[in-house]
């Protein structure tokens, strides 16, 4: 949980839900024929940043996603706020220092969703890589000079797990600090909301089928309203298409002669939910770690949810395939285990001890002759003026730790007057000092809102500055203060606010991306029947349409997190 001050009082933008409190569908306000400064396609958390810093700016902006957002690459990466330790083997300097400093921004800003995580690198003593204990310590040194605020010093005992992961691998072990977003769900969510209250206008299940393109300008976008199913055409003076994986297919609908700017590749994770004995000490310690795979490619360790995520593979994706369908393969899935087992020592990991495994498309530039390491990781902002089209942007890469600089430097690039946000020195803090206030605080809201210290705490740690917003409405009716399901902390006043402040609509939106209890351990039907019950209940829906968001819900949460067939890889 994070300190939240007095001053955060309840406010904010209200978004008028798409359903009527009695569970009929309504006609969500048509924008046909609407002009806009800015149109931005794709709802990941950067075309969210964009949104944000040009609705900052002043300008009126309209923000469309065809899923809902951080339903694509957003909720499908590691999940780690980094500097991009492994950039500085190739040279990346620059972007080491930008990814460090925007780290620290994040930590700054959002210090109750980003959360500074220690960091062991665990390589063999003999890799074949060339790398000698003294560069590494030099490059560990470097990382640490060129981050702008005071590092942390790690907290776990590093003995346990060295002794633990040792098992005759002739491993070398090294700290660092980094950071971890468990959750950049929330963080879009945030800077959506922040959207919002400065006037942008926002759908969510709205397809853009193509950008506008008249005498070489690109002028607006034909949208399809997947809940209302109209077709409309909005205009604009700039669009920014921020879609990702889909940047190419957009661009290919829209001008045939736009040629390929994403070269895909699929990266695959498993989450262990028996956490293997090697790893205990990392769960315990809330640390990470960074190693090797058998092939030699950087690998991590990390803790998440109550469970153990690990990845990711790099594997070439076919610009054919949609990047909605993408699933990990056998021969990954099988990779990602033998690395697992490589690392812990365990002959008895399984396929058994695999919760979920999942897959996401990193929109890297399309780079034929280069290796995928050799790849920047960098963004591009392709301005498509050198093709004959004015007005028009594609932003290529990107990454969750550098969301709010590319934002800021997108909308400058249209015109908005964006300032860089300060980035004060802050030193660590006194151990015991800030949990003492935390604590402190937790009890004094808990005795004004009938709310248990345990609850308030579930809602900082996930709300942050909002979450005084959450706890007034549970204050004030007595439903929403009931858990959305049975035994958890999250109650039906997060819903509440996921609908009205967040653009949530389906039941999917609100239980993966909004209030995430759905990517818990211990989550299954049983838990969806019973969230969709007491969501419907507090919002109003019939019993159609609860029956009808469960199921969809349940389709789409395995569609993302999937279940590992015994037979998918040898065990």
């Amino acid at each position: 949980m994070r300190i939240l001050t007095a001053t955060q009082t309840l406010g904010g933008f209200f978004f008028a839900s798409n359903y009527a409190m009695n569970g009929e569908t309504q006609q969500r306000p048509s924008l046909a024929g609407e002009h806009f400064q800015a149109i931005i396609i794709g709802g990941g958390i950067n075309g969210v940043s964009i949104a944000r810093e040009c609705a900052l700016a002043g300008r009126r902006v309209l923000l469309l996603e065809q899923s809902d957002f951080a339903s694509g690459t957003t909720s499908r990466a590691t999940r780690i706020i980094h500097g991009g330790l492994r950039y500085l083997e190739h040279g990346d300097i620059a972007l080491v220092r930008e990814s460090l400093r925007e780290r620290e921004r994040l930590l700054q800003a959002h210090n109750h969703l980003v959360r500074r995580m220690d960091f062991v690198l665990a390589l063999p003593r003999h890799s074949g890589i060339g790398r000698s204990a003294l560069a590494i310590r030099t490059g560990l040194w470097l990382y640490r000079r060129l981050a702008p605020a005071e590092q942390h010093a790690p907290k776990m005992e590093r003995k346990t797990l060295e002794a633990a992961l040792d098992h005759g691998a002739q491993l070398q072990f090294f700290s660092y600090g980094d950071a971890q977003c468990e959750y950049p769900e929330r963080l879009t969510a945030e800077w959506l909301a922040e959207a919002i209250s400065n006037g942008a206008a926002i759908r969510n299940h709205a397809k853009a089928l193509t950008v506008t393109i008249r005498n070489g300008v690109a002028c607006g976008a034909l949208v399809s309203d997947l809940l209302t199913g109209e077709e409309y055409e909005v205009t604009a003076d700039w669009v920014i298409n921020a879609t990702g994986p889909w940047v190419d297919g957009i661009n290919q609908r829209s001008q045939s002669h736009i040629g390929r700017l994403i070269g895909g590749v699929r990266g695959s994770h498993l989450i262990f939910n028996r956490i293997p004995a090697g790893a205990r000490a990392l769960v315990e310690g809330h640390a990470a770690l960074y190693t090797e795979a058998t092939d030699g490619r950087p690998i991590f360790a990390i803790p998440w949810a109550g469970q153990l995520l690990f990845g990711t593979t790099e594997v070439a994706q076919d610009q054919n395939d949609d990047p909605a369908k993408v699933q990990p393969t056998a021969e990954e899935i099988e990779y990602l285990l033998a690395s697992a087992r490589r690392l812990f020592g365990s002959e008895q990991l399984s396929l058994a001890d695999v919760h979920y495994a999942y897959s996401g498309i990193r929109p890297l530039p399309y780079a034929p002759a280069e290796s995928m390491a050799a790849i920047t990781r960098n963004h591009l902002l392709h301005d498509h003026a050198g093709e004959g089209i004015a007005n028009y942007i594609s932003v290529v890469g990107g990454k969750l730790t550098t969301a709010g600089h590319l934002g800021r430097q997108c909308a400058r690039k249209i015109g908005c007057d964006v300032a860089e946000p300060a980035l004060a020195v802050v030193a660590s803090e006194p151990d015991g000092g800030l949990d003492s206030a935390q604590s402190n605080w937790a009890k004094s809201i808990a005795a004004m809102s009938g709310l248990s210290e345990e609850q308030v705490q579930a809602i900082a740690d996930w709300h942050g500055p909002r979450a005084l917003c959450v706890i007034r409405a549970a204050q004030k009716d007595a439903l929403m203060r009931k858990p959305i399901i049975a035994g958890s902390n999250h109650l039906l006043a997060e819903a509440f606010e996921a609908v009205h402040f967040e653009c949530a609509i389906k039941l999917g939106d609100i239980l993966l991306r909004r209030t995430p209890i759905a990517l818990g351990v211990d989550w299954n039907e049983r838990a969806t029947d019973e969230a969709a019950l007491n969501i419907g209940k507090a919002l109003g829906w019939d019993e159609k349409r609860i029956a009808v968001e469960a199921e969809a819900f349940e389709i789409e949460r395995a569609a993302f997190l999937r279940k590992v067939e015994v037979h998918a890889a040898k065990s």
